[in-house]
This record gives C-alpha cells, structure tokens and sequence, in this order.
C-alpha cells in the first residue's frame, strides 16, 4: 500500500524535483515507510510505501528490465505469485520479490490490457519511456482512489486531491456541480472533485496519455447485475461459500500482522470467521461503541470474537471527539456528508496500534441485498400508476410542513425517482432556500442523479438495478472513499474480501428471490455460512455503522455547529443563506433531524478552512527507526537522498 504521485509533461518543459517531492511529502500518511522518485527529461513519477509485502526488496519505482517502463503503484495484487510464475516461465527477470514488478512486466506483455489479469485492488501509473506514453489505472470496484488534471499538455496525478494542490498550476476553486452532488447524495461525483479541473479517474478504468494525441479515458471493466437461473439455492450457496473461502485467503497474504474490523454483523462476521479457519493463530479484531445503546454494536462484536477466541480490542468514542473533526476533514480530503466517517477514523486509529492491516466486511450490502432501502422499495412497488398519481395530487395540495405530505409525494414518484429521493439529502427546493441566489443558479444547472437515473432506467428485475447503481455509485463514491482516506490517516491497509471481483461477478448472476425473500435481507449469504457463523448474528437486526451525532448537537457539542457555520469566516464565503442556516440550527435544536443535513455542511466549512483558508503544505515526514534512503532514479541513474 502507497501514495502515488506524479507529473508527465509533453511540451517540452521540465518537471522539477521539488514539485514531485512535495506531492509526495502530502501523502506521508499513506506511506511512512519509505519514499522513491523517479526523473527524467518532463516526467516525474514519486511515491511514499507502506510497507506491506516484500519488506526488504520492494521500494519502488520499479523498472522493467531494459529500462523503458517505470511503475509507481498503490494498492494489492492478490495472485500476483501465479502471475509471475508465467511472466517468468516467458522469461522475464525479477529483481524484487513485490507484486509491484509483475505489473511493470505484464504491461511489457501486454501494454494497456495488463489490468484484465490483475486480481486486487490497485491504482497505478506506468511511464512507457520508449513510446512516451503514461498509462494509469485503477481498480475494478474503486477501492483504491486516483486523481488526475490536464495542465496545459501536462498530466498530474495523485492518490490524494491533497498532493495535486502542492502544485501552484492547481488553483483550489470550488466546482459546482460538485458541490450540488454533495448537498443531494452526501459526496462528491464519480468523476469529478470538489476542486475545479481535478477528475477522478473512475473505478474499471484507464487513462492513456501519449504525444501529439488526446488524453484518453477507457473503460476495461464493468458486471451487470444480470441473474441467471438453473440453479438451487444449495448450489449457489455452496460456490458462494468457496468463493468467499479462496477470496480471505487471499486477502491474508501479507508480511506484516493483519487484523479484522468487527461489528457483529453478517458481513464482517463472516469475513472474521474466515479467517480464523485460515490464519495460524488468534485474529485480531477491533470495534468501535458509543455510550449510547441504540448505537453501540461492542456486545454484538464480543459474543462473534468469544466465538472465533479473537484477540479483540475495542474503543469507547465520547463526545470530545470533536476535537478531531478537523483532522478527518484534512483526510477525507474532500467535503464528506457520511458522518460515519468519524467512527471509522477511530476504530483504524486503535486497529493501526496493533496491526498494519485490517479485512473489513465491506460490500455486502450492495453484493446480498442487505440495505433497508431495498426492502422498502419492494414495499413501496406494490402501488399502481393510478394510486400513485392520487397521492401526488393530495401530497401536492397539502402545504408543506404537514406530517405525511412528503411521504404521498415520495409514493407518488416513479420508481427510479423514488430510490434516489429516498437518498436524497437536500432536494432542489431545499437547496434553494440553504443557497444564495447566484450559489444555487450555478448548483442547479447540474442534475447529481442524471447518471443513476439512467442507470435506473435500463431493463432487469427492480432489485438488480438498485444493485447494480449502488455498486457503480454508493459503494465507490462514499462507503470505500470513507474507507480508504480514514484508514490511511493512521497508516493503516484496509482490505475488502467480499469485493474481489470474481466474488462480485457471481453474486451478480444470482437470483433476487435468494437475495432478499419475505422481508430478510441476504438470504443466500446466510445460508453459505450457516453451521459457521452463531444463529445469534443472522438475527441481529441491521444497524449500520452511525453515530449520534445529532444528539451529541444537541447535548455536549451544542455550540460546535453555530460556532462555525454562523462565523463570520463561513458567512464571508457567499455559498449559503445565514438565515436558512440560523433556522436549519434552531430546528434541529428544538428537536429536528440534525446528523446529516448539519454535518455536511459542518464538512464543507471544514474542508474549506482546511483547505481554501491556508493552503495545506506537505507534511513533514516522521521517521520510521533509523534515516532511510530514499532512492531518486533519474533516466536509470540512482543517487541518494534521506526521508
């Protein structure tokens, strides 16, 4: 696990050490381990490690064995041994025993295509010097992130916005159609950063830039939820159950101590039953609990760790942990609107002081059906066309504010709609009374559901294409970017078993009536780890990963909102209406929902005092033991340097 960076630049100019260094010196956090550059005339590649496999061998860049291609890469490659027995057996030469160099070597085999051998989870950059090409990549599911702007003919990329904002060229103006994509769906687009000209390349996909051509975007990947009949449930049960066995087995490859986030429930419980078949000794396990018992899920943790005999450790988070809200927003690294982000900020900071990296159970929600959502959506089909435009048309002659209006007009929505309303956080009249005037004629040109809609819209059962859109959207846009930026705050490695993508491609063949039948979610997952898993967790009813945040507004941290949402700081920004955020607070107060809608402008202000305020300078680097060398490779030529 790393941070990348880099600048590839074809006009001509060079691309200064010092710019690729202090990219590198924002991702520090990712990788404390060590640090690699690479520089020729108009490309700079660095990265900073996290030393996962290969301890002692695998520093990177890495080169092919001429010398042509450079690779800086973050993330795992999973069967990377297979790969390069047949590399080798086609008489490629190793030098580093990483599965860093079997991409640098597939790539020389097989140029943009090498993605489709890759089983992991990856982001990388290849420098094809002979033809003076850069190829980036990223996973298939978005579990790695990539950032990347055109400058002029020039290229910059980055695991992190942060690193791209070292450069004096990216100007941190605020981009609108994201902004309005995080009011309504909690995150920024798939494609696009809240920073103004920063994209993100998107999950199953490359981006090929060469001399004298455009930049171009490729997709090499993409599953349809598509079921496919013909077999009983004890079949589809029994492959699913091999497959998640070969999937953590996987997925424990490592030379350091792996360990497992655990919340008692279906996913993570199977994902830590798993392993304890397969690991050596005890596993180690980590919760995170509230004082608040509706929110606490560390007794559920301890009966499934008591179970496995895990070496379980768990956290108690108390009000006071505003303290570090500042510190997630620099790491969320864009404006967030999930507040569970905080909890999974503390449960990686008490993982990280144990092991260096955590399986967690992330996607099976998306994967077994397991939302709440679906199930209501599956209520809420029973309504025909007619019925529906009734209760439009009494939900539209009630005023506003009256209890049950909103839920007639919900109802009344086709279903594609409805789904996404449902998900809705700010709707568009809401956002015109939280908006100035010109901040919301320039949020509003931009529809943030456009994409799902159409998605929405594609033929198939109901279920699969609620499947289908969360896996291409929610799961990547904010469950695994949650993820990944709290974890690697704390240097910690997070993997996610059940998102292998040949676990993905099975489940998207099966049935919706194994998925989700008479109101129980994850049907089929149950019974593939029935007679391992305790009956306990399967009637556990689904709680999800939240927080009480709102009621900590309303009780300890009740001055926290108004403090910096009605600064004078955050009114100096022009983007929101003091009074719709004067009575946004006073409502919440007097007993109105306040978690969502206030932390994510809560996030917003933030970031923006992170990040627009004072420019965020690179870090500065902490030792690990003794100085280390930092190698900068320049056109093959290696010199010295010190972290």
């Amino acid at each position: 696990m790393c941070g990348i960076a880099g600048v590839v630049g074809f006009d001509g100019g060079p691309v200064r050490e010092e710019q690729i260094l202090g990219m590198c010196g924002a991702l520090t956090h990712r990788g404390p381990d060590g640090q690699g550059l690479y520089l020729a005339p108009g490309v700079g590649l660095g990265m900073r490690r996290l030393s996962i496999i290969d301890l002692y061998t695998g520093a990177q860049p890495v080169q092919s064995e001429d010398g042509s291609a450079w690779v800086v890469f973050n993330g795992e490659i999973y069967n990377y041994r297979d790969l390069r027995l047949g590399l080798e057996a086609r008489g490629h030469r190793f030098y580093t025993s990483s599965d860093t160099e079997v991409i640098v070597h597939l790539y020389e085999d097989r140029g943009r295509d090498c993605v489709e051998a890759l089983r992991g989870m990856f982001a990388f950059a290849v420098w094809d010097r002979a033809r003076r090409t850069l190829l980036l990549a990223r996973d298939r599911l978005g579990i790695k992130p990539l950032f990347y702007t055109q400058i002029g003919r020039r290229v910059a990329f980055a695991s992190e916005l942060k690193a791209l904002l070292q450069l004096p060229e990216v100007q941190a103006r605020i981009d609108w159609r994201a902004l309005g994509s995080l009011l309504a769906t909690l995150h920024t687009p798939s494609d696009q950063s809240i920073v103004a000209g920063v994209r993100k390349l998107e999950p199953g996909h490359v981006l090929v830039a060469e001399a004298g051509r455009e930049v171009r975007i490729e997709r090499y990947w993409d599953v349809r939820f598509d079921p496919e009949g013909g077999r009983s449930e004890a079949e589809v049960a029994d492959q699913l159950r091999g497959l998640l066995e070969e999937s953590v087995r996987l997925h424990l490859v490592s030379d350091v101590p792996v360990g497992a986030f655990l919340s008692g429930g279906v996913d993570s419980s199977s994902v830590v039953a798993l392993m304890s078949r397969s690991s050596g000794g005890p596993v180690k396990t980590f919760s995170i609990g509230f004082r608040d018992e509706d929110f606490d899920e560390t007794p559920d943790a301890r009966r499934v760790a008591a179970v496995f005999g895990t070496e379980h450790h768990e956290e108690i988070l108390e009000p006071d942990a505003a303290s570090i809200l500042e510190d997630v927003a620099y790491h969320l690294d864009e404006p967030f609107g999930d507040s569970s982000a905080i909890p999974t900020y503390m449960v990686s900071r008490l993982a990280a002081r144990h092991v260096k990296v955590a399986l967690s159970g992330d996607g099976g929600d998306e994967l077994f059906a397991g939302y709440d959502r679906y199930r209501t959506e599956g209520r809420d089909r029973r309504h025909g066309p007619l019925r529906r435009w009734l209760m439009g048309r009494v939900g539209r002659l009630w005023p506003r504010g009256l209890r049950g209006r909103n839920r007639l007009l919900l109802l009344s929505m086709s279903a594609g709609r409805r789904y996404l309303s449902r998900m809705t956080l700010y709707e568009t009249e809401e956002k015109r009374e939280l908006l100035r005037p010109d901040a919301f004629e320039e949020v509003a040109r931009h529809d943030p559901w456009s994409r799902e809609l159409e998605r929405l819209s594609r033929g198939g059962h109901w279920l699969s294409r609620l499947q289908d859109l969360d896996i291409k959207s929610y799961l990547p846009d904010d469950i695994l970017t949650k993820v990944d930026r709290m974890s690697m705050a704390h240097s910690l490695e997070t993997r996610v078993p059940l998102l292998d993508h040949k676990v993905v491609e099975f489940a998207a063949k099966i049935p919706p009536e194994m998925l989700l039948s008479r109101g129980r979610s994850k049907r089929i997952l149950r019974r593939a780890m029935a007679g391992l898993l305790p009956e306990s967790v399967f009637e556990r009813p689904k709680r999800g990963f939240a927080i009480p945040l709102g009621r900590w507004f309303r009780g300890p941290l009740k001055d926290y909102p108004r403090d910096l949402l009605l600064s004078e700081r955050s009114r100096s920004r022009g983007i929101f209406d003091t009074a719709a955020v004067e009575r946004l607070l006073s409502d919440a107060r007097r007993g109105g929902v306040l978690d969502l809608p206030v932390w994510t402008l809560l996030s917003f202000e933030l970031w923006c005092r992170v990040f627009l305020d004072r420019r965020p300078s690179a870090e500065v680097p902490v030792p690990i033991g003794a100085p280390q060398p930092v190698p900068v490779l320049m056109d093959g030529a290696c010199r010295a340097g010190i972290v």
